[in-house]
């Protein structure tokens, strides 16, 4: 029989969710099988499956040892570079200033020394992460950019931080700002609204009606012209991949330095001149709106990301405002 007791960092998860990541190499009918034969208990009574955990519930398993660790993953820390520029930091979140050409989470292309993998590496190393007293639970970066889009990223460091965020996000519960500089003088802001489809070359399509398409919303206003460019602010309300590149491309306005849908004349010029290969688009502030929770002391705080110094610099060229 093993005791398990659960933790802050573990509380607010269904007990069969939370017994899927304990022993995460068992098969659901297992975890279910057991389950149904009374073999788990919470608080000395028969566990369901369904109920949510608290801090101090303790769960019996009824296995053997052999069992329990047959089914068990083992948990270790990626060694990852310490480079990250932290924002804002609590015993419940990060937040980071994500650079440009540093993937979120692995892909095909990038596996290794990921943000995520650094952000658990930082953690590891101050203590506040030991992938084998974790129960299962490792903290998660919430919301993703392009690999070549900077700004800022969020992490939760416990359980219900991570609910708290990805639902902030889901629900549209967190505004998001972008500084992206245009091809051309903007004179006016507006909305962009269609619906978001990829073909197979993983490239984005706006379209105005669509049966499988998702629906976006874009809101955008320029802050600076000159030189034949604009300094934008863009507003999500939505979060589709490439959602922004796409937008500001179909009325007229491409980034610059955007390699899929920007001007390829203008990218030449920006590689030329100021040695920019990617997209000048940058998360740039973040207001949460969280009325309760475990984050509600984060409700109507605005995080705010420096713009990246060769962002910077291109600005000063073409605008008399720094930013």
């Amino acid at each position: 029989m093993r005791e398990i007791h659960i933790t802050e960092k573990e509380q607010g998860q269904r007990t069969d969710k939370f017994l899927m990541k304990y022993m995460s190499l068992a098969p659901k009918s297992f975890i279910y099988k057991m389950l149904r034969k009374k073999n788990i208990k919470l608080n000395s009574k028969k566990a369901q499956g369904g109920e949510l955990l608290k801090a101090g519930d303790i769960l019996c398993l009824y296995l053997s040892d052999d069992t329990i660790e047959g089914f068990r993953e083992t948990r270790s820390v990626k060694r990852a570079s310490e480079d990250i520029d932290i924002i804002y930091e609590d015993e419940n979140v990060i937040f980071c200033a994500k650079p440009q050409g540093l993937i979120v989470h692995p892909d095909n292309r990038h596996k290794e020394d990921t943000l995520n993998d650094r952000l658990i590496y930082y953690l590891y190393k101050k203590g506040e992460y030991d992938p084998e007293a974790s129960l299962g639970f490792t903290p998660s970066v919430c919301n993703r950019l392009d690999l070549n889009t900077s700004g800022i990223v969020t992490m939760g460091k416990n359980l219900p931080a991570v609910q708290q965020l990805n639902r902030a996000f889901k629900q549209r519960l967190a505004d998001k700002y972008y500084l992206a500089l245009l091809k051309g003088e903007m004179k006016e802001g507006g909305t962009v609204r269609g619906y978001h489809i990829k073909d197979d070359n993983n490239v984005a399509h706006l379209v105005a009606d669509s049966d499988n398409g998702s629906p976006i919303c874009t809101h955008y206003r320029p802050l600076e012209c000159g030189g034949g460019f604009t300094l934008a602010e863009i507003k999500l309300e939505t979060g589709k991949s490439h959602q922004i590149r796409l937008c500001m491309s179909e009325i007229g306005f491409p980034i610059a330095g955007d390699r899929k849908y920007g001007d390829s004349a203008v990218n030449r010029r920006f590689l030329s001149d100021f040695g920019i290969t990617d997209q000048l688009l940058h998360s740039h502030r973040l207001i949460l709106r969280l009325k309760d929770g475990v984050l509600n002391y984060l409700d109507g705080r605005e995080f705010t990301a420096p713009l990246p110094q060769a962002f910077t610099n291109v600005c000063s060229y073409f605008f008399e405002k720094t930013y």
